[in-house]
């Protein structure tokens, strides 16, 4: 049996709770996985909330980025063996927060010796989209990057690739995290009144780039500052970017292997900030929600 964190409910984390399950075996194009770390983001409560529908059939799993070891190879894949390292998406319909999950192989790579379980369970989702969001509108070195909610793992992520590209990048955040932003080297602006006119006197003549991870309020505050309305991206509020002008963040196929090697290189660090036994999912979850975590926080079901 596995155990796995669940929600039987759409709504608050009443809901929330750990079942035993039979561990699956892998189908077609799949990789059965024993999950040594699972990574916490916002979209794990958002989906229980109900806020991004009320699709998936109930009881749901959460979670949706891990690293682990191989157990089983489905039919038609290629490249992987039993005792393989690998991190990756877990595939749809199961959950990262257990002990044992189904990853789809073509949402896989290996894991790089140099890279911690806990580390590598932070790539699939959240670091490939600091990676696909500072790429998605290519800058060259000089150029200004914003961050809107850079305190986060992605926005940390996000700043820390922005420097080895050697843009300058500007991060907002509240002011408890001003430390580990500016450990990044990115310029720190710490939320609160008169936020588009503080970053304003840095950034006289605009951004090339707005990365949004906050939406909302926040992301229309600040539009005016993009050189032009194209140059806003958001992973947070897509429908609010669109409405400025900007786009939705697009996830592409390549950054994952490609931010994977920036982390084994040791370029960028995914700040891991919190570690919670599986049985202390729900708290992992519960910080994330709150929306105060600083860096990564992970579910680790084996120290390694």
């Amino acid at each position: 049996m596995s155990t796995t964190y669940v929600f039987n409910r759409y709504g608050g984390p009443e809901g929330q709770e750990l079942v035993d399950r039979p561990v699956l075996e892998p189908g077609p194009g799949e990789l059965g996985v024993k999950v040594y770390a699972a990574a916490v983001n916002p979209v794990d409560w958002k989906i229980r909330s109900g806020l991004l529908g009320q699709r998936q059939p109930l009881p749901a799993a959460m979670g949706r980025e891990v690293a682990g070891i191989v157990t089983a190879v489905g039919d038609g894949v290629d490249g992987y063996a039993v005792g393989d390292e690998i991190l990756g998406a877990v595939a749809p319909g199961h959950g990262g927060f257990a002990k044992h999950t189904i990853v789809r192989a073509v949402d896989a790579v290996a894991k790089p010796e140099e890279v911690s379980f806990a580390d590598a369970s932070t790539i699939p989702i959240a670091a490939a989209t600091a990676y696909d969001g500072t790429h998605q509108i290519e800058l060259e070195a000089g150029q200004t990057l914003l961050i809107l909610g850079v305190g986060g793992g992605v926005g940390l992520m996000a700043a820390q690739i922005g420097k080895v590209h050697e843009f300058t990048v500007i991060g907002t955040a509240s002011e408890s995290k001003r430390s580990i932003v500016e450990s990044t080297g990115a310029t720190f602006v710490p939320y609160g009144e008169n936020l588009a006119r503080r970053l304003r006197e840095i950034a006289p003549d605009g951004v090339d780039l707005i990365l949004d991870l906050v939406g909302g309020d926040a992301l229309r505050e600040v539009a005016e500052l993009a050189t032009a309305p194209r140059r806003i991206i958001s992973a947070a509020d897509p429908a609010t970017a669109i409405e400025l002008g900007g786009s939705a963040l697009n996830r592409s196929t390549e950054s994952l292997a490609k931010i994977t090697d920036v982390i084994a290189y040791g370029l960028v660090d995914p700040h891991v900030s919190a570690r919670f036994p599986l049985e202390r999912a729900g708290e992992a979850i519960a910080a994330v929600e709150a929306g105060h975590a600083t860096g990564k926080i992970i579910v680790e079901i084996i120290a390694a």
